[in-house]
């Protein structure tokens, strides 16, 4: 396992776009929340939001985004909480609908008429998966790139799919994605704001609401969440904190879901940005040929 896979990322070396571009910027107003969002690229290409995860900021994108601003569209934002986008609305505003809600609004704004490409790593792709699962979601979503982020419902349901119906291989999925998972009860707990107030920084203790928000309570009860936005689930083989059970737990949910495996740990982005640039690229340009767009 690289080592540089294994720790957050800091801040993204050198201008995201490349030369000639230039970022343009601009306000949305979401879910009781301002959201900065940040556009480059061919404003005429199709269109692709990346949205980040935790405890990152936009800036996480800035490798992937300068690749694929070359022949695309690029929009990149600071969710609820992170970077630009201060709030000081409590836990229960940072729960899956109220993300997916900044997201469609997001999308509303920069590109109204026609949809748009979606692409989520770790609480980015979470709330992605709360957005393309809503009931019309393949009116604003074209496509869902898929990176260390599974659907919490999907996950809540296989493994209580699992435990009813136990196989050795399938209660090892389980037990794989708990140990994974194990740092999660500091998140909620009450030690979490000043230990990593000391240690971190203020996006690493605003982010905890998305945590508290939404795995603080008891455990899931999963609901049905069904899409047929295509998918591509990019399954980070040395990501210590995702398994291949929590991802395949979407097969009986999507219609339309690949899986690509890359040799990467879990802030890919950063680390293994031309790989994750190729796969959403060849992605959008496979689905905007199957919709009549452009090619890419």
């Amino acid at each position: 396992m690289d080592a540089a896979d294994d720790h957050p990322p800091g801040p993204a070396p050198g201008p995201a776009p490349g030369p000639g571009r230039r970022w343009r910027q601009r306000t949305v107003h979401a879910d009781g929340v301002d959201l900065a969002v940040h556009e480059t690229g061919d404003p005429d290409a199709p269109p692709v939001v990346l949205v980040h995860g935790y405890p990152d900021t936009h800036r996480l994108w800035f490798p992937v985004a300068r690749r694929l601003a070359e022949d695309l569209r690029v929009v990149v934002y600071d969710t609820r909480g992170q970077g630009l986008s201060l709030t000081d609305a409590p836990d229960t505003s940072f729960a899956l609908p109220h993300l997916a809600a900044d997201l469609m609004a997001v999308l509303d704004e920069v590109s109204p008429d026609r949809p748009a490409h979606v692409v989520g790593h770790d609480w980015g792709s979470v709330q992605a998966w709360e957005a393309v699962c809503e009931p019309g979601a393949e009116r604003r979503v074209a496509s869902f790139t898929s990176i260390s982020g599974p659907n919490l419902d999907h996950v809540a349901d296989w493994v209580r799919r699992t435990l009813r119906h136990p196989s050795p291989g399938g209660l090892a999925g389980v037990v794989g994605q708990a140990v994974s998972s194990s740092y999660v009860p500091f998140l909620v707990s009450s030690l979490a704001p000043p230990v990593l107030r000391v240690a971190g920084g203020r996006d690493m203790v605003s982010g905890l609401r998305y945590y508290r928000g939404n795995l603080g309570g008891a455990a899931r009860r999963p609901r049905e969440r069904r899409t047929s936005v295509p998918v591509l689930q990019l399954a980070l083989t040395r990501d210590p904190f995702i398994r291949e059970g929590s991802l395949t737990a979407s097969d009986p949910w999507c219609e339309d879901l690949r899986r690509r495996h890359l040799a990467a740990g879990h802030w890919a982005p950063r680390t293994h940005p031309e790989a994750v640039a190729d796969e959403v690229r060849a992605h959008v340009v496979d689905v905007e040929g199957r919709l009549g767009g452009p090619p890419s």
